[in-house]
């Protein structure tokens, strides 16, 4: 997995670092080694200058001189080098303090996306627990649905039963209606037919006195007797008439 990139900034200008401070390592070696060659030179010079008289005495002075004095321009280009490397030293800490506070940032920058983050995944967990209640609830209902669907074929099947039953009950009535219907057009039929015959007998015999006291006979030119059996039948045909429902 991949650093992010201010750790790896952070890493480099460590690493730096070091490779600053190491470069003094070699200038502290060399003043060691210096003063070690001093030392040495001067325990040399005094052990010569024991040794040898006056001329080589002070041509061996003129030679240190020139040897102290080359060693006095070296030092002081170092303390020159010294110099720009303590000023790029303060550059590079101030750079390294500018990196550091940039990383802190990003710091507080990453630990408020983490708590977004885990904030947005609680949110996240609460939807789906709440998708869960919704689907069981929709499934309670699919439930019902299903249940109440039943009960209305059932009601639907008892209603086509019911109707059927009408049906049956309203063509019972009617075919009794028929039926009276007929017996009252074949009692009118008798009835005419019973008057006829009465008529054409009162015209064949002469009209009597008992006759027409009896009640037998017509009483006037408009009216006629009734035959017993068809009040008989009329009587019935009023029965049936009261009973509608045959």
């Amino acid at each position: 997995m991949t650093a992010p990139s201010w750790q790896e900034d952070l890493r480099q200008l460590l690493i730096e670092r070091n490779a600053r401070e190491s470069a003094y390592a070699n200038v502290i070696e060399q003043y060691r080694r210096l003063a070690q060659q001093t030392t040495l030179l001067k325990e040399r010079n005094q052990s010569l200058l024991k040794a040898v008289g006056n001329p080589v005495r002070a041509a061996y002075t003129a030679s240190l001189e020139s040897q102290i004095s080359s060693l006095r321009d070296e030092m002081a280009a170092l303390y020159k080098t010294q110099g720009q490397n303590a000023q790029r030293l303060l550059a590079m800490n101030e750079t390294l303090r500018e990196k550091e506070e940039a990383s802190r940032l990003e710091s507080d920058h990453l630990r408020k996306v983490m708590e977004e983050l885990n904030t947005l995944r609680t949110k996240v967990s609460q939807h789906g627990e709440l998708m869960a209640e919704k689907e069981r609830a929709m499934q309670i209902l699919h439930d019902e649905l299903a249940t109440t669907e039943l009960e209305l074929g059932q009601v639907q099947l008892r209603n086509e039963s019911l109707m059927k039953d009408n049906a049956s009950l309203l063509q019972r009535w009617l075919d009794s209606k028929n039926l009276e219907a007929e017996r009252l057009n074949e009692a009118n039929v008798f009835y005419d037919q019973m008057a006829e015959m009465h008529a054409a007998a009162a015209i064949r015999r002469p009209l009597s006195s008992d006759t027409i006291g009896s009640g037998n006979g017509p009483v006037n030119g408009n009216s006629r007797a009734i035959p017993m059996g068809l009040t008989t039948a009329l009587q019935a045909q009023e029965t049936v008439h009261l009973n509608p429902n045959g």
